[in-house]
């Protein structure tokens, strides 16, 4: 009996530390931005150990384990669960000081973080039944409590309540079944879940082959890949989903030699799926289906002008491709050159993705006349808006000229009219439009060393008989995309080709347009002019410029 006694208190702390562990704590934290409180609000949860700091609603759970001193993330990607686990001891390094402070009636210790050049002070009590931080990463010690969190002395976290609660629903830490995959893996599955992916082509092959049977069909097939041009063009239709609407949207290209040297001139562009007259016709048909233009000296382009009836293709990307990228990597191998093994291109194209089509055709062109020519990668990433309330999309897009001649093989004519005329569109505006602009792309060729690819010529605009804007277009840092280019000619003077600058463009890059704004232009008929100071041919070489252009805007309803 007096042992029973003496065991008694011992069993009743087991029995009370047993109660308390099945209790739920919930710990709130009040937010400030340079002293002034906000309404972001901060909560976790605390339970047999487990610190729960996610929300019901979060992709992207996140525990941390105090028993086991790890922190725990979970994501659903692909209707399959991954975990990654870091321990304590890989997390960032504390440095502790004498400071203390006290909040909500607790003496606090105060240790610091310096991590990805931020500072990020703590103050944390060791003597709480509740452990955690509302920063699962800044947790100084296994035993902390944190109560205060400054990030770069400007932005806080300052505990405001500590609460036995009943969750409105059940905490889950469903860990055990989930795929276990190390950091840098699950830091990318968390990117690839906050976006949506379209994969146009996948290490497809362009190159020159007359023997590519020609689609003729009336109507062809969603998600499948067509060869035009001579297989100098990949074309393909995918839907756009309305959830795709609203999204920023980027043009991903890979791109690497198969067997081609040289830098050629590419192009990533877009045909609506309900336009009825575009350059689809003559890919299908022939170049005599599509409209010319005809220069004052009797020269014909087909395929260059918005007619009203026929539209150009809309250009997403202008890219050339690198001197041998890959292919000729070992066939010219230089001590401490590290040639890229193909170039990546990424742009950002929201304004000219349509918000009125389901479907559109999605194209790549490179010009060259190659056997073996260039493999290429294309995809469209849309990336959800992260505005709180979301707004209705109604964009305005209308193509109105382009000299690129994606039918070069088929023998559609170079943009070589600037020498003797001038390019002009006339257009109208039937609607109210906000923020209107001109995506104006130029780029300028004749390889030799007068040429327009070497000469810098001065573009001009005209809008109703006005100049809106004039450049020298050029492009003064090729020689940063060495790497790229194994196969460029390499001259005495020490310099490569690829080096050399040019008429807005390099080998292995993409080149930019450039936005003109034209906001005070009212609904009514217009007319735009494209002046180019181009050079003299030399001999049986010439010069040509390769322009687009596409008014884009937001319309009025």
């Amino acid at each position: 009996m007096r042992n029973l006694l003496k065991l008694l208190p011992l069993l009743f702390t087991v029995l009370l530390t047993a109660q308390q562990d099945q209790k739920v704590y919930k710990v709130s934290y009040d937010s400030y931005a340079n002293g002034e409180k906000n309404d972001r609000q901060v909560s976790f949860y605390f339970h047999k150990g487990i610190v729960y700091n996610s929300k019901d609603t979060d992709k992207i759970k996140q525990y941390t384990d105090v028993i086991n001193q790890q922190n725990i993330s979970t994501i659903t990607f692909k209707k399959e669960l991954y975990k990654s686990v870091v321990d304590f001891k890989d997390l960032p390094k504390p440095t502790f000081t004498d400071k203390t402070a006290t909040i909500l009636d607790y003496e606090c210790k105060y240790a610091s973080f310096f991590y990805f050049s931020n500072t990020i002070e703590v103050w944390y009590t060791e003597e709480a039944r509740v452990k955690g931080s509302p920063y699962s990463s800044y947790l100084p010690t296994a035993d902390a409590l944190v109560l205060r969190v400054l990030i770069n002395g400007n932005r806080e976290l300052k505990v405001s309540a500590i609460q036995e609660v009943t969750p409105v629903k059940a905490l889950e830490f469903l860990v055990d079944d989930a795929i276990a995959v190390d950091k840098p893996a699950f830091e990318a599955l968390k990117i690839e879940s906050r976006y949506h992916k379209i994969v146009i082509f996948d290490d497809e092959q362009i190159n020159y082959d007359p023997s590519i049977p020609v689609a003729k069909d009336a109507v062809l097939s969603l998600n499948k890949t067509y060869r035009f041009a001579n297989g100098t063009v990949l074309l393909k239709k995918v839907s756009l989903t309305p959830d795709l609407k609203d999204s920023k949207v980027f043009v991903k290209l890979y791109s690497r030699s198969n067997g081609d040297a040289y830098d050629r001139t590419g192009s990533v562009f877009i045909i609506p799926g309900s336009q009825m007259a575009s350059i689809l016709n003559g890919f299908q048909y022939g170049l005599d289906q599509l409209p010319v233009y005809t220069d004052s000296k009797d020269n014909t382009y087909q395929g260059v002008l918005n007619d009203g009836n026929y539209a150009p293709a809309i250009e997403l990307m202008r890219f050339f491709t690198a001197f041998g990228t890959h292919h000729f990597n070992d066939k010219r191998a230089i001590k401490n050159y590290d040639w890229a093994e193909n170039v990546m291109y990424n742009q950002e194209v929201t304004p000219l993705i349509p918000s009125d089509e389901d479907e559109i055709w999605v194209g790549v062109f490179i010009g060259n006349y190659d056997k073996g020519g260039h493999k290429v990668s294309l995809e469209l990433d849309f990336y959800p808006s992260m505005a709180s309330v979301k707004k209705p999309v109604n964009k305005y897009i209308n193509s109105l000229f382009s000299t690129v001649n994606r039918m070069e093989a088929n023998g559609q004519n170079y943009g070589r009219l600037f020498k003797n005329d001038t390019l002009k569109v006339t257009f109208e505006i039937t609607e109210n439009i906000k923020d209107l602009q001109l995506i104006y792309t130029t780029t300028g060729h004749g390889g030799w060393v007068d040429g327009d690819e070497y000469m810098p010529r001065m573009n001009r605009v005209l809008v109703d008989g006005e100049q809106v804007f004039a450049v020298v277009p050029w492009r003064s840092d090729c020689a940063t995309y060495r790497l790229s280019n194994p196969a460029s000619g390499n001259f005495g003077n020490g310099l490569s080709s690829s080096d050399y600058s040019r008429s807005n463009w390099c080998p292995g890059t993409l080149t930019t347009p450039y936005y003109v704004p034209l906001h005070s232009l009212k609904k009514g008929k217009h007319s735009m002019e494209i002046i180019i100071e181009q050079g003299n041919d030399g001999g049986t070489s010439f010069s040509h410029w390769g322009v687009t252009g596409v008014l884009t805007g937001s319309i009025v309803k």
